[in-house]
């Protein structure tokens, strides 16, 4: 009896002994948690708030904000790179809008001691020039600034006239796809404003557009149409003109003709 207590007493032991070994190398063969990677990140400049066009920058207006370096463009402002952007920049005037924590493109800011704010924002070989509008020759008061127009003319054709004794009116579209740079002194949508209704449009042009909307301010009545934002962008263009009559005779899209006899 003494001796059964004994084996089973040394059973227990042996299995306790192999029970602690085998959670040992339990405890062992668990896989350590990876180390987590740390991401790289930049500090990158940012406006503080949101900047409009046309608006000369401060050192108020922008802020250092961290940034994942994978995710930072070659284009932005970085502070390791450029510690003293903010005091460089300072001054310059926003040639496009800036949102809220958008980064600071240099691209976008453009610093011209002296200059108007206009004259800034406009692209290189283009002018400004104005014509005058209203409700019934400008979409209603619904072209705002930075949309893209095409330019009407509307006048008599004297020449028409003469052959069929009765008032000719033709419409030219003259210039396609301009882009608008102020209504009035307005240069950007402010405060959720949807309607712009002013009495002038500056539009921009390049030397020889201006020209031709020049000239066809004499000729009889400059209307707006307003462009689909799908159509705006890229480069305005010139119907061909006649040079040797200074006038423009191009795309005409219809002709009234009045009942009333000369």
């Amino acid at each position: 009896m003494k001796a059964a207590r004994l084996v089973v007493l040394g059973v227990a032991v042996v299995a306790g002994g192999v029970a602690a070994l085998l959670a040992g190398r339990s405890d062992k063969s668990e896989s350590a948690p990876e180390p987590v990677a740390k991401m790289e990140t930049v500090d990158v400049l940012v406006a503080k708030a949101d900047i409009g066009i046309g608006q000369a920058v401060s050192a108020q207006d922008v802020q250092w904000q961290t940034w994942p370096a994978t995710n930072a463009s070659p284009a932005f402002l970085r502070k390791h790179e450029r510690p003293d952007a903010i005091n460089q920049i300072s001054g310059s005037i926003a040639r496009t809008p800036f949102s809220a924590g958008e980064p600071i493109r240099e691209g976008k800011l453009i610093k011209v001691p002296g200059s108007g704010f206009l004259a800034a924002v406009l692209p290189a070989g283009m002018r400004a020039i104005s014509t005058e509008i209203s409700p019934e020759t400008g979409a209603g008061g619904f072209i705002l600034p930075n949309d893209h127009v095409d330019v009407i003319l509307t006048r008599r054709d004297k020449a028409a006239e003469k052959a069929s004794g009765h008032e000719i009116i033709t419409g030219d579209t003259i210039l396609t796809n301009v882009r608008v740079l102020a209504i009035d002194q307005t240069v950007e949508e402010k405060n959720g404003q949807k309607v712009v209704v002013g009495k002038t449009a500056t539009l921009a042009l390049s030397p020889r557009e201006a020209q031709t909307l020049a000239t066809s301010r004499q000729m009889g009545t400059i209307l707006l149409a307003l462009r689909s934002i799908v159509d705006g962008g890229g480069k305005s263009e010139a119907v061909e003109d006649d040079s040797r009559r200074g006038s423009v005779n191009i795309t005409r899209f219809g002709v009234t003709t009045m009942t009333s006899p000369k």
